[in-house]
């Protein structure tokens, strides 16, 4: 896991990047909170790497406190450098996304994939606080996003949501979106997600499994409907994970 912790003196931001929204705030990385409420705007259709960046820069105006940023993409990141666009504009495909955020902001700043960012928050401060061995976060949202951990050091840009289930990527069959979209019961959603999770497990063999997505928030109506040989729980920072693990990955020192 190759990461710097900021000075815990120096304001560091996170921005979550998500299809709906992008959010921000400054963090407390000794405590996993944010300093003050989130700011929230629209994530701009088409979500164009340029549209996305000015969108960014309003979130930092409206934070108002300098320092360097950590953002989220839900994309593969590897150097800095966008590799997949399955949930994104695909003009994000190859985009330097450090130097395009960097430019437009004019900050230090570090980005990161969305369900990455949110696995880590959730190991350092919430539901995987202090266990070892194999540890699976698993968003559910627009898509499956997911964070692998192997005693606390994270395998980067797994992107478990594109295993095929049901003849196409299971994130097309089981993401929270579908269950909307398709007004499926939480019981009938559940048994998707149960069949989603019981293939995680046949390949990986976790010792936890961590729920996280918007919908972590409403874990008792689903997760009583899932029975599995891996101990399954839900996430803690439900919707803050994002920012608060882009923060954990934003360049050290004051920006």
């Amino acid at each position: 896991m190759a990461q710097a912790i900021p000075d815990k003196t120096a304001h560091v931001l996170g921005v979550d990047i998500g299809g709906t929204g992008i959010k921000g705030a400054p963090v407390d990385l000794e405590r996993g909170s944010l300093i003050s409420e989130r700011v929230r705007i629209p994530t701009p259709q088409p979500a164009t790497p340029g549209a996305v960046a000015d969108v960014v820069v309003q979130v930092l105006s409206q934070i108002g406190v300098p320092g360097p940023v950590g953002l989220t993409l839900p994309a593969v990141i590897r150097g800095g450098k966008v590799q997949t666009a399955s949930n994104i504009d695909p003009a994000w495909m190859d985009t330097d996304a450090a130097q395009l955020f960097a430019e437009a902001t004019g900050r230090d700043v570090s980005v990161v994939n969305d369900a990455d960012a949110a696995g880590i928050a959730e190991m350092r401060f919430g539901a995987g606080k202090g266990r070892e061995g194999v540890v699976v976060m698993v968003t559910l949202g627009t898509g499956i996003g997911s964070a692998v951990f192997s005693d606390g050091l994270l395998v980067p840009n797994s992107e478990l949501g594109h295993l095929p289930l049901h003849h196409e990527d299971a994130e097309d069959w089981a993401a929270e979106s579908v269950r909307e979209h398709d007004d499926l019961s939480w019981k009938k959603w559940a048994h998707r997600v149960e069949k989603y999770l019981e293939l995680v497990q046949r390949l990986l063999w976790p010792d936890l499994i961590i729920i996280g997505g918007g919908v972590s928030k409403k874990a008792d109506k689903f997760l009583p409907y899932i029975e599995l040989r891996t101990e399954i729980v839900p996430a803690q920072l439900f919707n803050n994970a994002g920012i608060v693990g882009a923060a954990l990955f934003a360049p050290a020192g004051e920006g």
